[in-house]
This record gives C-alpha cells, sequence and structure tokens, in this order.
C-alpha cells in the first residue's frame, strides 16, 4: 500500500470511521502499521487514489495504506489521544501487535544453511582422505603423491660428517651424488648412471640416516616418503600415488627419490593372495616396477630404498636396471662404534678419562642407535647426579642400562633365590674360563634388571667369519653352564635357564639341519629364510624324527661335558659364587684372582678390547649366509645378549 502519515490517517480514515482494524510489527527500528479500510467504505471517492497503489487486484482484502510510528507504546497512546473525543457510540480502533520477519531470511536460514553444512562437510572428508598431499590438499588429492620434498629453499642440516662407521657404504651413496653433479665424467667413458641403490641393513644401523645426508649433499631435490604412503583404503590410490610421485620427479630432474621401508610395498607378488580378489599392493608394486625401468622411462633420476627385510622383496624389483646396486649396512665393528662414539660425544660435556676406544670395546655388537642411545643415558644419568661432566661411570651405567634394562634396587629377592642366581651366573663364567673355544668374559652381575632378568653375563666375541663344530659346542657348554651349575650345587634345577635353553635348542636345530654338522643327517641344508616350509617340509617323517633324535643327543652330550667340567672345578665354583654374593659384579680382573689367569692363549685382541688400547683394523663381526648372521647365532650361545638369564 502507499504511505501516508499518521495526521493524514487521522483526518481521512481514523476520525471518520472507515477503518476495520490496524496491524503493526517491528521493521528495523520502527513500527510499521498496515491500515485496513472497511469494504463499505472502499467504494468512497477519496480512497480510489489510494487503491491504484495497492499491490491487491482487488482492494477488498489486504491494507490499503501504512504509516510508521516510533515505539509500540506511542502508538498506543497516539491512537488514544485521537480517539479521546469521539461519541461513546462509535467503537474505537486498537492496534492488533504482530511479530513478523523477512521470509527470505527465514528460507535461507531452513534450506541454506544445512546444505553449506552439508557442502562443508563433504570438502571437509574429501581433503582428510586426500592426506593434504601434493595439490594443496584439494578435494581431489586422494591420488596424489605424499613425498616431502628438499630442495634448496628446503635444505637438510645433515650431511657425511654426520654419518660414522659406515664409511664403504658412505663412498657408494656419494658416488650416486657425484653421479647427478657431474653426470658427463661417466658418461664420456660410455657408462651409465644407475637407477637405484638399495639400502640393507639390521635396524638401528643408520640406512635412514645415511639418507637424510644424501639429502643434505646431493644439491638436487629430494623426494622423501615411507612405502607405507602408498597404501590407502581406496582401490588405484597406490598405483596413483606412483604415478604421480615419478610425474613430480620428471619435471624436477635431475633428483633423487627416497623410499624408506620399500618392503610395505615390494613383497614378492603371489604369497598369501586372497583367490579372486583384488591385490592392491601388487597393482602398486606393478607400477612401481615400471616407473623405474620400464617402456617409457627417462633418466635423471635415481631411486634410493631402505629395508631390513630383504629376503621378502620381489625379484623383479631387485634386479639390476630397477636397483642396480644393494648396499649392505652391517653394524659396526670395533673401529666403526669407536667413530660413531666420537659423533655422539661432541656435543656431550665428557670428563678426561672418557675414551671412545674404551667405550667401543664394551659395547659389542651394538648398532649406531643404540650407541646413541648409550650416549643421551649417559648424559642423563650424570645430570641426575648433579654432575658438571659426564665420567666413565656414568657411561658404564648407560651401557648397563641399555643392555640389561633399569636396576630394580627396590625388588625383593629371598636370600635363596639370590644363592641360585649366584651359583648360575657363576656356572656361565667357571665354562667360559676353562673351555678353549669360548668367547671371554667382559662382565657377570647377580643385580637384578629390566622386566625379569635377575643376572646376567657378557662377553667379547671373537671378530670372526667362520664358527668350527668344537666353537659352537664349546658356546653351548657355556650357556649350559648356568643350569649345570644348579643340578650339582642345589641337587634341583629351577626355571633361570629357561633363555639359556632356548638358545642351545635353536642351535642345535641350526647345527644338525642346517649347517651339516651331525654324521646321522649329513651334509645337508634345510635352511628357509623365507618360510617356504610353513606348511610342507622339505624332508620325510623319518629325517624329521632323525633330527630330533640327534638334537637331544647333542644337548645330552653338552650336558655332560659341562656337568664333567664343572665338577672338576668345583671349588672354583664355590668361590666365585661367594664373591658375586658379596660383591654382585664382578670383572674380568676378578675372575683372574679367583680362578687364576685363563689357561688359553686369548683368541683375539682380547687385552687390546678390554683396554682399548692397540691398533685395531675393520672387520666384520660376522659373516652373513643367507640372511644368517653367524655373529648373531654366537651371540645367543654365548649370552652375548646379555639380558639372558631369567629367573
Amino acid at each position: 500500500g502507499k504511505k501516508v502519515d499518521y495526521p493524514e490517517f487521522e483526518s481521512k480514515m481514523l476520525l471518520t470511521g472507515d477503518v476495520e482494524k490496524l496491524v503493526a510489527y517491528k521493521s528495523e527500528d520502527l513500527v510499521k502499521v498496515e491500515v485496513y479500510i472497511k469494504k463499505a467504505s472502499l467504494d468512497k471517492p477519496e480512497y480510489e487514489k489510494y487503491k491504484s497503489t495497492s499491490r491487491f487486484s482487488t482492494a477488498n482484502s489486504g491494507p490499503i495504506v501504512y504509516f510508521n510510528a516510533g515505539t509500540m507504546d506511542g502508538l498506543d497512546k497516539q491512537l488514544a489521544e485521537s480517539q479521546k473525543d469521539l461519541p461513546a457510540t462509535q467503537p474505537r480502533v486498537l492496534a492488533e501487535k504482530e511479530s513478523r520477519s523477512n521470509p527470505f531470511l527465514g528460507l535461507l536460514v531452513n534450506i541454506g544453511l544445512p546444505l553449506l553444512l552439508l557442502i562443508g562437510f563433504w570438502i571437509f572428508m574429501m581433503r582428510r582422505m586426500g592426506g593434504g598431499g601434493a595439490g594443496g590438499g584439494q578435494i581431489f588429492s586422494i591420488g596424489k603423491s605424499k613425498a616431502t620434498l628438499f630442495d634448496k629453499e628446503s635444505q637438510v642440516n645433515i650431511t657425511f660428517n654426520d654419518v660414522a662407521g659406515l664409511e664403504e657404504a658412505k663412498q657408494e651413496v656419494m658416488e650416486i651424488v657425484d653421479f647427478l653433479k657431474n653426470p658427463k665424467k661417466y658418461t664420456n667413458l660410455g657408462g651409465k648412471i644407475p637407477k637405484g641403490a638399495l639400502l640393507v641393513g639390521s635396524p638401528g644401523t643408520g640406512k635412514t640416516l645415511l639418507a637424510k645426508a644424501v639429502a643434505g649433499e646431493a644439491q638436487v631435490p629430494f623426494f622423501s616418503l615411507s612405502g607405507s604412503d602408498f597404501v590407502e583404503m581406496f582401490v588405484g590410490v597406490g598405483a596413483s600415488r606412483v604415478r604421480d610421485l615419478f610425474k613430480q620427479a620428471k619435471d624436477k630432474a635431475p633428483c633423487i627419490i627416497f623410499i624408506d621401508e620399500v618392503d610395505a610395498i615390494g613383497r614378492a607378488r603371489g604369497k598369501n593372495s586372497v583367490m579372486g580378489g583384488n591385490d592392491e599392493r601388487e597393482n602398486t608394486l606393478n607400477q612401481l616396477l615400471v616407473e623405474m625401468d620400464g617402456f617409457g622411462t627417462d633418466s635423471g633420476i635415481i631411486i634410493l630404498a631402505a629395508t631390513n627385510r630383504p629376503d621378502v622383496l620381489d625379484s623383479a624389483l631387485l634386479r639390476p636396471g630397477r636397483f642396480d646396486r644393494q648396499i649392505s649396512i652391517d653394524k659396526p665393528d670395533l673401529v666403526g662404534r669407536e667413530h660413531i662414539f666420537n659423533v655422539h660425544l661432541k656435543p656431550i660435556k665428557t670428563a678426561e678419562e672418557v675414551d671412545a676406544k674404551k667405550l667401543s670395546a664394551q659395547t659389542p655388537g651394538f648398532a649406531g642407535a643404540e650407541i646413541a642411545n648409550v650416549c643421551n643415558e649417559a648424559a642423563l644419568i650424570a645430570a641426575r647426579r648433579n654432575k658438571e661432566q659426564v665420567d666413565m661411570q656414568d657411561f658404564q651405567d648407560a651401557i648397563d642400562r641399555v643392555i640389561g634394562g633399569l636396576e630394580k634396587k627396590n625388588k625383593i629377592i629371598s636370600p635363596e633365590e639370590k644363592r641360585i642366581v649366584a651359583y648360575h651366573e657363576a656356572g656361565h663364567a667357571i665354562a667360559g674360563w676353562f673351555l678353549e673355544h669360548a668367547d671371554p668374559l667382559v662382565k657377570v652381575s647377580i643385580v637384578p634388571r629390566g622386566v625379569a632378568a635377575l643376572g646376567y653375563a657378557q662377553y667379547l666375541p671373537k671378530e670372526q667369519f667362520l664358527y668350527t663344530t668344537e666353537q659352537l659346542i664349546d658356546g653351548m657348554c657355556m650357556t649350559m653352564g648356568g643350569r649345570v651349575a644348579e643340578d650339582i650345587t642345589f641337587g634341583k634345577i629351577s626355571t633361570g635357564a629357561q633363555n639359556d635353553l632356548e638358545r642351545i635348542t635353536k642351535l642345535s636345530y641350526a647345527m644338525v639341519s642346517i649347517y651339516g654338522m651331525n654324521e646321522a643327517v649329513g651334509n645337508v641344508s634345510f635352511h628357509d629364510p623365507q618360510n617356504e616350509y610353513n606348511f610342507n617340509k622339505p624332508y620325510s617323517e623319518k629325517t624329521s624324527e632323525l633330527i630330533d633324535v640327534e638334537v637331544r643327543k647333542l644337548i645330552g652330550d653338552v650336558y655332560i661335558k659341562t656337568k664333567q667340567l664343572l665338577l672338576d672345578k668345583q671349588e672354583g665354583l664355590e668361590k666365585l659364587a661367594q664373591k658375586l654374593l658379596e660383591k654382585e659384579i664382578l670383572f674380568q680382573a676378578d675372575l683372574e684372582e679367583i680362578l687364576g689367569k685363563r689357561p688359553f692363549d686369548t683368541r683375539t685382541t682380547y687385552d687390546e678390547f678390554v683396554n682399548g688400547t692397540g691398533d685395531q683394523t675393520p672387520a666384520a663381526e660376522g659373516l652373513v649366509h643367507d640372511g644368517v648372521s653367524d655373529t648373531d647365532i654366537n651371540r645367543e650361545v654365548t649370552g652375548l645378549n646379555p639380558a639372558s638369564e631369567k629367573e
């Protein structure tokens, strides 16, 4: 309707009695009042001008005009004032109050808001599934590669100077970096740049650290990701991410791609596959094989990968043209450990007596990660003791903690149990002291450590490549010494030898069925590094029975030999056990004082190991045959894995 002012409404409509009703409602900051005229009065000539502006085709309903008021209370007072002089017979007009809102706004709230929430949730879920990878986490980035790019703008601070004890492996990867920096040096002679290198080694040896050093030294784009980054719940995503990774790499070539834990996608195909099912991992591996060396591959991309399970990888992945080089990263030897200690000792405030050579001699079989842990533990122990420098005792305590676990000072052990543990450990020490091929003792302790270890003996293995039958049997006798000592001393046995018996049994089966060291079974080997014989053994039931019989016979002979030795040296056993009960920890010098000098010449440079002096040349600590380390077997026999004597 048409807007009028209040005086016009009052004189022409209200006082003439033509108003049927008034409807008032809030409109922004004012009160809007709609005027409804009686049907009988609409035919008057003075209302014709209002009808023409009405939005209703017939002005029989709806307001014909409106006016504005300040407030609802002010409107009521204004109407009352205007109608106070009207005859008593004429009805008064009052404003009907309503609450109105914008109908379009209500529609927007009722329909638009839920729609916006639904769209926002969909975008959020798609971004989450996309993982925020390449493409900025857009809606359809789920097939994008998750590789992290390191280039000139995001440089890694680790260099080859931070990598110690891996000289041969460092030389190999440094050559790969040189390939990318100076390709003409090699191509002029007709050579081709290698496509890839596989870093193989047990956990903690420094595979990923070496790759970080490559990223810091390469001065070319470096893509880093894990094998599990290709895995997703949706079919086809893994292969899509492989394609996207190599697409990005080709745009940045020359560059390096590093895939950590490549066995997550590189396992041999055809094993443990579901019948009639779609193996997403195999599709991802197939795409990786094609990208590495397929029909349309290009040069300028070198792939580094790391794994501690090379035996499970697909043979197609390992062939030349894909991984041209396999770089073995073993646990460091004596010299390697010394170099690693020197790296980790730099940021630590150490006393003058701390010598990396001595520490390396006390940590046989330690990987780089374990050495780093020892240095950190030593610093924490020194801080706990409020020292200003870390001394040798702190490092010794840290080594004990890493080897045997946390010292249980408050662990309550009965005197009888403590006697059993002391004689058990003394039995190990006596057997090792008087057996020609046993490893030299470093330390024997009956201090409770870790979850279950009540004592342990630590030995130094000889750095050698091969082991003879006599050496393995002497090692088994030394491991059996604890059980035999309990038997001849107390006339009964305890559960403390469980771990010893496990290791003896494992080595006995290895000697009979893997190393061909048994006359009855013969020169055969049933070694199964890839678990191919889980269901069908490669020998008959008769051979299986023969192996069991010969293993029991071998262990029986070991027991008899050990028992005879300890009976001959029972006086020394008693003295050593009593000394252990008194001091709780004994070293090699203590054994020499009690038992006399060892009757056999030291098989290796033992004095130099213990004293940390003398020239040492790098030597491998164990020869690996088809994934089985002789040193690992020797550690199990000799108790170099020291938290072994468990009650």
